[in-house]
């Protein structure tokens, strides 16, 4: 070792004896300093600013996080760094071994006591510690960080840390290598740029045949440090870099060898495949999902799935499940199930499920087919005179893929009709013989989330699945139609992740003239009618109520007649008359009622479980003043105000409250697009805090009864898009929020800068002009004497 060491030590001062590495050095910082101090300083400047404006400011939220914006985000320090590492290492690896060879110093080395390991090895770490003195110099921005952001992701710095350096230390070993190969420091230093731009691209190459698919992803060099720019540390990635730099100084070893020991072409041909063979083969081996381990060094645990999906894959046990990828393709999103993307659909969508259940089956059928009652006739429009299979062969062509993959519309039929599923790209799951869907979207996401997954796994466990029965027969609103008044995007529409069928629930409906309630009914759902109801369905309605069943019931203006008789029962009204609330963008009866802390505890969906967070800061610190940020408002196009009675055995506690300083409700005719409307006590008009939507409980033979009542039904049409915050919230609540499973995780604390404009601006100059100037004067100062001696 210690030779290695002089080596490494006498490679050192060569590298600072020579103009390269000071200039690469000085031009790191630069580069560094500028990107980091461009965003520091805006920030800083505008910071001061809001604070001089509102004694109030705390911080500028959960939703910001300055460790991300100043080094990981888009076009911060470490994506900008990595993004032009590759400019660096060969200008810098150019002449370690082209050097020794093209002086003819090699001769010397190689009858010298001295192993061509310890010479591999002893110029190697030198370039090692070369990259540990830029790493040094992030460091000095990294420790800038942490004084002047408060509470930084720690975690998050050194995981971005680790990525930077192990890509530096591959792309250093591939330097060597290509120095190795040549007398001429250009040519190296080409060779280099060459194979460091052939492994970024490579993992794209030839990804639509199966053999060769996995090889060229595993070597390829892109995206190998994101998923530690974001704070997840994975064997391996880790693995990855250490094989690259492994088998590129083995290399090396095998080149300088051969130049003191002639060898046929053949033996050496041997060693080089030999090594491949071994790297691959490490690499390969290392990918395989139960033998990779994964450390989330952020502090809300970002890259890991919710500790609530974890209990649910938890209980799947070690029996297999199976996920089938069906693409269509004449589906717009056909593409993306292509193939050449295999690569990227389990990495992006399965790896964070595969780290906690290795055993995850993964299976491809293609087909093609076209309907046009469901997909629309613009497919035949663009393709007019071609026959299906016509249509297909072009689209094939057009998609360079080939057509005898795909199965044809008769065959496909026989092993799995879609066309319930709109014919969409779709994973179908088997877990113990049981089959479930699970969609995908036509939204920007694409690919279901964590709340899509976790419900289809929860049917895969046969859990009791919640059934919502919606009463029909009186012009209720409808769950299977697309029009304004309807509710067919809160409930079945396939398409949207957010409806109730892609988040854990069963829906039905049923005519109480005809039919009694399901048994089986978890909730069920009485929304606007327009007639009068019968006594028979009135009074399968207080049955329902009377023996604990869970409701939600939605009336409408001028209809509070036809929902009253069965409110009775529950001792609740619907006021006569409308709320009014007169605002200078829209008409009166819009009103937006706030949501109250029964209605903010509904459930735990995201902004839910935000504006809670909040007010308990509030409550920490009474001197905190959020300006409205703790208070969320539903818009109820059309709203009449709740009454309730105190002995009707239910306990009330309204969800959502108009203000009396707000408006009031109006008990006469309303003209909505006239002028404003005025309070007229005289015709009746009431002011006061008038409840829009309350919830009622009771304990009943054990079990705690609830029911919802809103005095409004527009709020949760396909029109209004069902205000998903409170509507979905409500469904929860009913379902003792058992689904839809969300995942609130907390917010970034690290969102306030302990540091003025002033400062940073003071920062930008010294970090930008004055160190690297200090440093190039040191520099050329020892290299005058350096060249004087």
């Amino acid at each position: 070792m210690n030779i290695i060491f002089k080596i490494t030590k006498n490679e050192l001062r060569n590298l600072f004896y020579s103009p390269v590495a000071w200039f690469l050095l000085i031009v790191f910082l630069v580069q560094c300093s500028i990107v980091f101090t461009s965003l520091l300083y805006p920030v800083a400047h505008a910071q001061d600013i809001y604070r001089e404006s509102n004694p109030n400011f705390r911080n500028w939220g959960e939703l910001n996080s300055f460790t991300r914006m100043l080094f990981v985000e888009q076009g911060a320090l470490f994506t900008h760094i990595l993004r032009n590492l590759y400019l660096f290492v060969p200008l810098l690896t150019m002449g370690l071994v082209s050097r020794e060879i093209n002086n003819g110093t090699i001769k010397l080395l190689y009858s010298s006591p001295v192993t061509i390991r310890q010479i591999v090895l002893g110029k190697y770490l030198a370039v090692v510690a070369y990259n540990l003195l830029l790493l040094c110099t992030l460091g000095i921005f990294v420790t800038t960080a942490a004084l002047t952001v408060n509470t930084i992701e720690y975690g998050l710095l050194m995981s971005a840390t680790l990525g930077f350096f192990l890509l530096i230390c591959a792309y250093s070993a591939i330097g060597l290598f290509m120095s190795s190969l040549t007398t001429y420091q250009i040519v190296s230093a080409i060779s280099t740029f060459t194979i460091i731009l052939v492994l970024s691209y490579i993992g794209g190459l030839w990804q639509q045949y199966d053999f060769i698919r996995d090889l060229t992803w595993f070597l390829s060099l892109v995206g190998r440090t994101d998923k530690m720019l974001v704070g997840l540390i994975t064997t391996k990635d880790v693995i990855y870099f250490l094989v690259v730099i492994f088998m590129f100084v083995g290399f090396t070893l095998i080149r300088l060898k051969s130049g003191r020991a002639s060898k046929p072409w053949y033996a050496r041909a041997t060693e080089y495949l030999t090594v491949l063979a071994i790297a691959l083969a490490v690499g390969y081996i290392s990918s395989r999902p139960r033998f990779t381990g994964y450390l989330d060094t952020t502090s809300n645990q970002i890259n890991t799935i919710h500790p609530r999906i974890q209990k649910v894959i938890k209980e799947l046990g070690d029996e297999p499940l199976e996920v089938t990828l069906y693409g269509n393709l004449l589906d717009d999103a056909a593409p993306r199930a292509f193939p050449d993307q295999r690569n990227v659909y389990l990495d992006y969508l399965w790896e964070k499920y595969v780290r906690f259940k290795p055993d995850i089956k993964f299976r491809y059928k293609y087909y093609y087919d076209y309907d046009e009652s469901i997909q629309g006739p613009s497919l035949f429009r663009r393709f007019p005179n071609k026959t299906l299979k016509q249509i297909a062969e072009r689209m094939a062509d057009m998609y360079g893929v080939d057509l005898s993959d795909f199965m044809p519309p008769e065959e496909m039929k026989q092993l799995l009709d879609l066309r319930p599923e709109n014919l969409r790209t779709i994973m179908q799951l088997k877990y113990k013989g049981q089959t479930q869907f699970l969609r995908t979207f036509p939204d920007t996401e694409f690919w279901p989330d964590e709340t899509n997954v976790s419900a289809v796994l929860k049917r895969l466990l046969q859990a009791k699945i919640p059934k919502v029965v919606y009463i029909t027969g009186n012009l209720e609103r409808s769950i299977y139609k697309s029009g304004e008044r309807e509710y067919e995007s809160m409930t079945s529409d396939k398409r949207n992740r957010a409806s109730l069928i892609n988040i854990g629930f069963d829906i039905d409906t049923v005519s109480l003239d005809h039919q009694d309630i399901p048994a089986d009914a978890s909730i069920v759902v009485l929304a606007d009618p327009k007639r009068d109801l019968s006594p028979v369905v009135v009074e399968k309605i207080r049955t329902y109520i009377s023996n604990g069943g869970n409701m939600l019931l939605l009336g409408e203006l001028k209809k509070q007649h036809v929902l009253n008789p069965v409110l009775q029962t529950l001792g609740v009204q619907l006021l006569p008359g409308t709320i009014v609330q007169p605002s200078e963008n829209e008409m009166p009866h819009m009103a937006t009622p706030i949501l109250t802390g029964a209605g903010i505890n509904l459930s735990d969906d995201n902004l839910l479980w935000a504006v809670r967070k909040l007010r308990n800061q509030k409550k920490a610190d009474p001197a905190l003043e959020l300006f409205g940020t703790d208070t969320i408002t539903a818009l109820m196009p059309g709203v009449t105000g709740i009454s309730h009675t105190p002995d009707s055995g239910f306990t009330m506690q309204p969800l959502a409250l108009t203000l009396e300083s707000q408006g009031w409700l109006k008990m006469g005719p309303l003209v909505t697009d006239s002028a404003a409307p005025v309070f007229t006590p005289a015709e009746g008009d009431i002011k006061g805090n008038f409840p829009t939507a309350i919830q009622l409980t009771r304990k009943l033979s054990g079990k705690e009864q609830r029911i919802v009542v809103c005095g409004d039904a527009d709020f949760a049409s396909n029109l209004r898009k069902y205000v998903s915050y409170f509507t979905i919230s409500m469904y929860s609540w009913l379902d003792e929020n058992r689904f839809p499973i969300y995942t609130p995780r907390s917010g970034h604390q690290d969102n306030l800068l302990t540091i003025s404009g002033k400062s940073a601006a003071v920062l930008k100059i010294v970090y930008v002009w004055v160190i690297p100037g200090i440093l190039a004067l040191f520099a050329t100062i020892l290299l005058i004497r350096r060249k004087r001696k």
